[in-house]
């Protein structure tokens, strides 16, 4: 299932955009200011933002700007106002498409689908205020760049990846291969999720992100 970030200031048409989208088989999140939406596209793994040109603290141009050096997720902006020069710069910014309203829903789909399915697989996860860069194997929480070992950063990476579901410990241990044909003792996951939790949460002791579940292995929270 595909999300879809909408920031639209207009209400009606939010709603009306995420109920349509939804009835697609999208999973929706919705902002409705520039600060709102950067907050929910560094919190969530997005495949695709629809972005409206005029917010009340900002234009639809500067946020494009600003998610382009984050990310390369496809942008689809969306704008009342029918001029040329406008369209020119949000492509230069680097809107991937661009649609004037009032426009058709069934236009709007397929515009969705033409740009989701030529989107390359998404370098970078975010979730819980982390965001991870795979191409560059780096790591934020928040502004702030975390340092990892080796192990750590697999250790992260799949948890992320594999986000809601419960890992067990024989699963997890598969990923920390050593590289020279030996699988890492049992305790070292204790041991690493134990390091991700400080670096991480900010209360280790009462997890919130990485948790627990006693018999079975553990989870990265949705959020």
């Amino acid at each position: 299932m595909s999300t879809v970030l909408i920031i639209e200031d207009d209400m009606d048409l939010q709603e009306g955009l995420a109920y349509s989208l939804e009835a697609e088989g999208y999973s929706i999140i919705a902002a409705s200011t520039m600060e709102e939406g950067e907050g929910q596209f560094r919190k969530n793994a997005c495949d695709l933002i629809l972005l409206d040109c005029n917010l009340p603290d900002g234009s639809g141009f500067e946020f494009c700007e600003r998610i382009r050096r984050l990310a390369q997720t496809p942008v689809l902006m969306l704008t009342a106002r029918d001029s040329e020069l406008d369209e020119v710069k949000a492509l230069n910014l680097g809107a991937d498409d661009y649609l004037t309203k009032p426009f058709s829903l069934s236009v709007l789909k397929a515009r969705i689908h033409s740009l989701l399915r030529r989107s390359p697989e998404p370098q970078k996860l975010y979730s819980n205020g982390i965001t991870l860069d795979k191409a560059a194997c780096r790591v934020w929480r928040g502004e702030e760049e975390l340092a990892f070992s080796y192990q750590e950063y697999r250790l992260l990476l799949y948890l992320m990846e594999n986000k809601g579901q419960v890992l067990s410990k024989e699963q997890i241990l598969s990923q920390l291969w050593d590289g020279q044909g030996r699988f890492v003792d049992e305790n070292t996951v204790s041991v690493n999720i134990r390091r991700l939790r400080l670096k991480i949460e900010k209360d280790p002791a009462s997890p919130e992100i990485i948790r627990t579940v006693h018999g079975l292995g553990y989870f990265w929270r949705e959020g």
